[in-house]
């Protein structure tokens, strides 16, 4: 069994939401705010908070949109959009995280557009890599779907190739042109966290693994045997979506019983 996440997802950082984690045996948290608040989030107040209830801050989401003002890949806003994420990772790191999972691009990306693109963000991922280091931690990128950087295996492995520290966050809903099972086996060296979510293959959904069309056990049994020890680490909203209504919001208890009954091979919870 693999230690089970949840990302914040918004949800307010406070001493409930941080009880819920520890009373579902939720281990791990990826905290991913809304955009305009990575520079003005109390951080220390949520590192005391996730110390007292014995919470892993594990990953920092950094930001991405919107789209026209940061861009680590777009020749005109990768230099402003690094100074942006040096500023947030400096933050995060000064109370101890150490994993920082960032997206490759926005989009659309015409396809003759992709060469230059895919050079302006390798060269700003290089950057953050460096960045990340100097205060203890590395760089997770993170596969994307439709026409981002980073939507097979092919682009994270030349995304991921010209720095030592630059690793892969798989997200399991964003593969919509690569089984992802041989995804896994040609990026699973540099896999150290997930954002685990369901959909239909047609584009991502954030749907519970369940009420899509997802192999989890074969998901699953193909992660440990490219030895992968990170956490399950789930990115859903808590609301249920307009592609998948559900009788009640998510809870973090939901999370963690669908996390067992994965690992174990068992038939799978709904909520309708």
């Amino acid at each position: 069994m693999l230690p089970i996440g949840l990302s914040s997802g918004g949800k307010p950082l406070t001493d409930e939401t941080f009880a819920a984690y520890r009373e579902a045996g939720i281990t791990h948290m990826e905290l991913a705010i809304p955009p305009d608040a990575y520079l003005t989030l109390n951080y220390r107040e949520v590192r005391e908070l996730a110390d007292r209830h014995g919470v892993l801050l594990w990953t920092l989401h950094l930001p991405f949109m919107p789209f026209d003002v940061l861009d680590i890949s777009r020749p005109d806003l990768a230099k402003a959009s690094r100074a942006h994420l040096t500023e947030i990772i400096g933050r995060a790191a000064d109370i101890g995280i150490k994993t920082f999972v960032v997206h490759a691009s926005g989009e659309p990306i015409a396809e003759e557009d992709r060469p230059e693109r895919m050079k302006v963000a390798k060269e700003s991922l290089c950057i953050l890599a460096d960045v990340a280091g100097r205060e203890g931690g590395r760089i997770a990128v993170e596969d994307l779907p439709r026409t981002c950087l980073g939507r097979n295996s092919g682009d994270l492995l030349a995304l991921t190739a010209d720095h030592p520290d630059l690793r892969i966050c798989f997200d399991t809903n964003h593969l919509l042109a690569e089984p992802t099972v041989d995804f896994i086996r040609a990026v699973g060296h540099k896999i150290v966290t997930t954002h685990v979510s369901d959909y239909d293959r047609l584009d991502e959904k954030h749907w519970l693994p369940g009420e899509g069309v997802t192999d989890w056990g074969e998901l699953y049994r193909t992660l440990l045997e490219v030895g992968y020890t990170g956490p399950w680490l789930y990115e859903i909203g808590y609301k249920a979506p307009a592609t998948r209504p559900r009788s009640r919001d998510l809870t973090p208890a939901d999370f963690a019983r669908n996390a067992r009954e994965i690992f174990a091979g068992a038939p799978l919870t709904r909520i309708d």
